[in-house]
């Protein structure tokens, strides 16, 4: 979004991520466009808060992308048993939902809600996942050597959070369309970033195009659902996963 000239906010519970996430993203480009703000998206005074500041510096937020989430890489140290059904925890599941799912319907209240109130519009993009379509091929996640019970899977709230976005996406396209807010989904297959050649091998076998998505091969994606080339796009799921959902 800075590349086609908008001023980000970013926003997380972490001040140091925030701030090394600002120095990388200013060079080469205009650091007075990129403004952070410590906000937990499952509590609904921090963010009312953020609005609230924003609003009184004189800004108006255009365009809402919630993509808060939290992800534990299965099979890390410690996860793979407690990542399988039998064994996930309440308070995981929680813990994960808010974040994911109830943070974005927060957000969605807050800052979609003053771009109805003040009759200018806007665009929310719920950042979903090609797991919102299909479910979780455990079998690319298992470890030779293992019992079957101590295999580690995706689990259950990734699936279930994602999916519930594109509900929440189609909720909102048709509640504040009258009020120009439109609301879409964007929903990525998997991205290389140095994961284990063996899950790398089998996971790019389930994909047409025959390798996982670079990491910056969503970008336009991004800028074409957030602008006005995409004015009549409303309540969509943009599946974009490489075809591996066509199979």
């Amino acid at each position: 979004m800075l590349d086609s000239g908008a001023t980000v906010v970013l926003t997380d519970v972490n001040e140091k991520i925030l701030d090394s996430l600002r120095q990388s993203l200013s060079v080469d480009r205009d650091k007075s466009r990129i403004i952070t703000c410590i906000m937990d998206v499952t509590n609904p005074e921090g963010i009312r808060r953020v609005a609230e500041g924003l609003e009184k510096d004189g800004r108006r937020i255009d365009i809402l992308i919630n993509n808060a989430a939290i992800d534990p890489k299965v099979g890390g140290k410690g996860l793979a048993e407690a990542s399988r059904l039998e064994n996930f925890s309440l308070e995981q599941w929680n813990m994960q939902v808010a974040v994911g799912l109830t943070g974005a319907f927060l957000c969605s209240k807050t800052f979609g809600g003053a771009m109805a109130r003040d009759g200018q519009g806007g665009v929310i993009l719920n950042i979903a996942s090609d797991l919102s379509v299909l479910a979780p091929d455990q079998r690319i996640y298992r470890k030779s050597g293992l019992l079957e019970d101590q295999q580690p899977v995706k689990p259950v709230t990734y699936s279930v959070i994602k999916t519930g976005l594109i509900g929440l996406t189609r909720y909102l396209a048709t509640y504040w369309a009258d009020k120009g807010v439109r609301s879409n989904a964007l929903s990525p297959g998997g991205v290389f970033v140095g994961q284990d050649e063996e899950f790398v091998r089998r996971l790019t076998s389930l994909i047409p195009l025959g390798r996982m998505a670079a990491k910056d091969e969503y970008r336009s994606a991004i800028q074409f659902l957030c602008s006005e080339a995409s004015a009549y796009l409303n309540g969509q799921n943009i599946v974009m996963d490489g075809g591996r959902s066509v199979w």
